[in-house]
């Protein structure tokens, strides 16, 4: 039999080919699924040489399609359906021959026996080929039966038991419910409940004291930031430029239409096409101008000799790898200067949906002089939405004052200390587009590529816009039709790691033949569907989540639960992971009562190490913290420096937001456990509980201890713990006792001032005792 060029591969992956060939499979084998067992094997190992590059083919041909990988090439094929020993493959996965052998052994790739196994009962069972769960549009599937008909709660509960069910496990038993009140008041809000909170929710009889719970939870303003916090890593939201010197930028007003809305519960397809077209809308409203601001949060330069179109390419790529990454889970990026690899996304693609933002008026390179904050126009002032309230008022009254012949001076006054109150912020205008050209290798000096126009990959649906230049209004759009495969799947996908610790589909930022298959594809759908037959209703999604039975599991496995699923694939318990770092921040403070819990504003500049921005150069400048109560705001309001981002967030693995961030990692160092101890924020805030305790706790050492414990963590402690306590504070108070200068220096930290009533060694020590209760693995833990 003839033999293929040696760089075919040893599999075939698929993307956009019809359905299975319908031949039956081997009763006596165990079925196989093309997207479970099959399709990572032949992504991992095979399509870079035969995917969607036409310059990296190799053999011209194409094992990403169907119909190439099933021709018959002059009496073989390389898959025979039904037949391994006459595939190709086969062939080429297990020869000796290191000439024929697949993949390449100079590729570092290897097949394992139990891949090779798999691929030989896949074609033994027919070789069905499935198209790449994100590229087609989803639909409604049936909820499943299920055995335990009582458990569910709504359908999420039916997909997930069904699957549970099925092999042989069962779900975990509900948390308790001062874990639980903890769990949705930080998943909601990014705050733990008072103990007061708390009681009254352990004392709550009513069958549906969970769904008031969350209903309260949801109509908080604090739910709007929490999921702030998201958005902002996603679209990559920073208060500095970050190329070169770093300088501070005006866009804090885009932060807050964030904040705002998410409260509001503004439609997600609204929210959409407010950021990437707000001026463009046929009612450029202040808050839709502020909205495009998205369009100015990439980073930028006005660098003594850097090239304009140089950097106009940057922000032209820098778009495109964001809008695709954010709406689309896509890896688009990777075909600035060739065909994607992997997925079928060609730089044509690439370029078209550059073309799509060459309208924008922008600079490459902005000119000098160095300063901080800089100018990057267009911008504009914005008064916060109260503000804009008060002033309408004010300029009412004095109309009605100026017409009867009074005298409104006092009222100008006024007017006038309002305005001052405004901040700029970058926005969108729209001009005369720039030429867009497809760059050959990305070059930006190379001008020798087609002009394109705007326009969407080819096997994703019709834009739908003819006889005139697509716009950024018909980009938002287009990413919202019902129809469209994947921007609903990644939204809530998302969000569903959000509220689990992982996503229905792990990969956050992949939806492409890289990233993981769904575990749970028909919940997946499910969800996507219902939230655009909702009106792309985010609260109603986030409602559906949290109300299950499954949200509501507890977190600790079983021994034989985590033998038998410890990657909790399954969801048959609920996700354990450590908190963001600005909520680790807010934890502290609110336990502390030094939290300021004010919306929006100006960036707030807590406690950073002296000599941090050091290196900070064009401009040199100094760190200058806040001295007055803007020091205890949300760690969402933050100044993020992308150049050199707070070291409290950087311990805990907050973004530096040069780009699009899916999902955060989560590390665990010393380094996170020193700044728990040592960061002022954190040693103020153990002195203020400890003084809280001192002051509110009661009368005895043990009560004051459980009170403490009970502010930060939200639940009562074991004796156990309550021991371990008193054996530390009674170690600390010998050693403040001993060393007077070491108590000072832990009393001398941070602004707010020692209680005159009580006695400073005393509350050193039970300082000491609550920087340890702030430490603990479970404070900054979501249960």
């Amino acid at each position: 039999m003839p033999r293929l060029h040696p760089l075919i591969p040893a599999a075939i992956a698929l993307i956009l080919a019809p359905a299975g060939s319908g031949l039956g499979q081997s009763p006596d084998s165990p079925a196989v699924s093309f997207d479970r067992d099959i399709r990572p094997i032949l992504s991992n190992n095979c399509v870079f040489c035969h995917g969607p590059d036409e310059a990296e083919r190799q053999a011209d041909l194409r094992l990403d399609l169907a119909e190439s990988a099933l021709a018959d090439r002059g009496g073989y094929r390389v898959v025979e359906p039904g037949d391994p020993d006459a595939s190709e493959l086969i062939y080429r996965i297990t020869t000796d021959d290191e000439i024929d052998l697949m993949p390449p052994p100079d590729s570092g790739k290897e097949l394992t026996p139990e891949q090779v196994d798999l691929l030989r009962r896949w074609i033994e069972q027919g070789a069905e080929f499935r198209p790449h769960w994100s590229f087609v549009p989803p639909s409604r599937p049936d909820v499943p039966k299920v055995e335990d008909a009582s458990w569910p709660l709504n359908p999420i509960d039916r997909f997930l038991l069904a699957g549970i069910e099925a092999r042989g496990l069962s779900p975990s038993p509900e948390a308790d419910r001062a874990t639980l009140i903890r769990r949705l008041s930080l998943d909601l809000t990014g705050l733990p409940p008072s103990p007061g909170e708390v009681d009254a929710f352990l004392g709550d009889p009513r069958p549906d004291a969970v769904d008031l719970l969350v209903d309260r939870l949801l109509a908080s303003p604090r739910f709007g930031e929490r999921m702030a916090i998201s958005w902002l890593d996603l679209v990559r939201y920073a208060d500095t430029v970050g190329y070169h010197g770093d300088q501070v930028h005006h866009i804090t007003p885009y932060r807050d239409y964030v904040v705002d809305a998410f409260n509001a519960n503004m439609p997600f397809d609204r929210f959409t096409a407010e950021q990437l077209a707000g001026d463009l809308l046929p009612e450029p409203t202040v808050d839709r101008r502020v909205a495009s601001g998205y369009n100015r949060l990439l980073q930028t330069t006005h660098e003594g000799g850097a090239q304009d179109e140089e950097y106009l390419a940057k922000y032209a790529a820098d778009r495109v790898r964001n809008v695709s990454a954010v709406w689309l889970g896509a890896t688009m990026g990777c075909a600035e200067c060739h065909d994607h690899k992997y997925d079928p996304y060609s730089q044509r693609d690439f370029y078209s949906l550059a073309a799509f933002f060459a309208d924008l008026e922008q600079q490459g390179a902005y000119p000098g002089p160095d300063r901080s904050p800089t100018v990057r126009a267009p911008e504009i002032d914005v008064l916060d939405a109260v503000d804009r309230l008060e002033l309408a008022e004010v300029e009412a009254s004095i109309a009605a004052l100026e017409a009867g012949g009074e005298d409104a001076a006092d009222l100008e006054a006024r007017r006038e200390a309002i305005k001052a109150r405004a901040r700029r912020t970058m926005v969108s205008v729209s001009a005369e587009p720039r030429t867009t050209r497809l760059l050959p290798r990305g070059d930006w000096m190379d001008d020798s590529g087609p002009v394109v126009q705007p326009a969407v990959p080819d096997f994703l649906p019709d834009l739908g816009v003819e006889d005139r230049r697509a716009t950024r209004l018909d980009l938002a759009e287009w990413l919202t039709r019902p129809d469209h495969p994947m921007t609903s799947r990644v939204f809530v996908n998302r969000l569903w790691a959000r509220f689990f610790g992982r996503g229905i589909s792990r990969s956050l930022d992949d939806t492409g033949l890289q990233g993981r298959s769904p575990s749970h594809p028909e919940l997946l759908d499910w969800l996507a569907v219902e939230f655009v037959d909702r009106g792309w209703d985010v609260k109603h999604v986030v409602r559906l989540i949290v109300t299950s039975r499954a949200y509501r599991q507890s977190s600790t496995p079983t021994p034989d639960l985590l033998r038998a699923d410890p990657g909790n694939e399954w969801f048959a318990r609920q996700g354990r992971f450590r908190l963001p770092a600005e909520l680790i921040r807010d934890l502290a403070l609110d336990a502390s009562g030094l939290l300021v819990e004010r919306l929006g504003g100006p960036a707030a500049k807590p406690y950073q190490p002296e000599g941090y921005y050091a290196f900070l150069n064009f401009p040199k400048r100094t760190y200058e913290a806040d001295t007055d109560r803007d020091q205890y705001r949300r760690g969402l309001y933050m100044h993020w420096q992308r150049q050199f981002l707070h070291p409290m967030l950087r311990a805990f693995d907050a973004p530096s937001r040069e780009e699009c961030t899916a999902g955060r990692p989560t590390s665990n160092t010393p380094l996170g456990a020193l700044t728990l101890l040592n960061d002022p924020t954190f040693v103020e805030a153990a002195r203020a509980l400890a003084a809280r305790a001192l002051d509110e706790g009661g009368d005895s050492d043990d009560d004051r201890l459980r009170w403490a414990w009970r502010a930060a963590l939200s639940r009562s402690p074991t004796d156990r713990e309550v021991d371990a306590l008193h054996r530390l504070l009674d170690a600390s108070r010998l050693d403040f006792d001993d060393d007077p200068a070491s108590a000072e220096a832990l009393l001398s930290t941070g602004l707010a001032p020692v209680p005159d009533h009580l006695e400073r060694a005393e509350l050193a020590a039970w300082t000491a005792a609550c920087r340890a209760i702030l430490n603990l693995h479970e404070t900054i833990t979501r249960l």
